[in-house]
């Protein structure tokens, strides 16, 4: 496994330096690779994907879901610019991968998951690793979490069609929301939203990305 993380490891740095033109950067802060390199991977995949756990991919989790490759954690962690102090909502728990990766580098992560069965499983798995600053709940993420709103950060691991204003909303002042927007299984593109201190939002488009489409639901 260690050798597997390694691996994993270069190939992020690798992706990383490819898209610089794109992201701005040629390498990811020191605290998001430590995350990554502290995380176990194949705690997050199904049994029959444990081969692949590594593999700088997605792979496939069940209810039509997917964990995000390595690298697509890595700089969309690194976009939120997370600080030790911070509080950030994550919509889409799914496996709970990101999740475990954003508990390394903030305060606290509330997580909002609109597929029953990944929402259990994950807060269970969480739990079961140690991750004792991660609190996961079944609902529809268009909603966000208000009861623990503002936040510093908001990641989104779905595509939605537009940029949820309900979410805007969540964010405070000079926080930053960071999400794929395009149609299901369309041209989508990685984007930071950042809200300054006057309320306006303010939009920068990243890089083009390829995520499941984030859906409505009640939990």
């Amino acid at each position: 496994m260690a050798s597997d993380m390694a691996e994993m490891l270069r190939d992020i740095r690798r992706e990383m330096a490819s898209t610089t033109g794109w992201v701005g950067k040629d390498q990811l802060d020191a605290r998001v690779m430590a995350a990554m390199a502290a995380v176990p991977r194949h705690e997050f995949v199904p049994e029959e994907e444990q081969a692949d756990a590594y593999r700088n991919g997605p792979l496939p989790i069940g209810h039509g879901q997917t964990i995000s490759q390595p690298y697509i954690v890595a700089l969309m962690t690194d976009l939120l610019a997370p600080a030790a102090d911070q509080v950030v909502l994550e919509i889409g728990t799914g496996c709970g991968y990101q999740a475990a990766v954003l508990s390394r580098v903030v305060r606290q992560v509330y997580s909002v998951e609109v597929v029953p069965a990944l929402a259990e499983a994950a807060a269970e798995r969480l739990k079961a690793l140690g991750y004792d600053n991660v609190r996961v709940r079944c609902g529809d993420g268009y909603q966000g979490w208000s009861e623990h709103a503002p936040y510093d950060g908001i990641i989104v691991t779905a595509a939605a069609p537009a940029i949820p204003s309900s979410l805007v909303a969540q964010l405070k002042p000079s926080g930053r929301m960071v999400i794929p927007v395009g149609p299901p299984y369309g041209s989508q593109t990685l984007c930071v939203v950042t809200r300054d201190t006057a309320g306006e939002t303010h939009r920068r488009e990243i890089l083009p990305v390829a995520f499941v489409p984030m859906t409505r639901g009640e939990g």
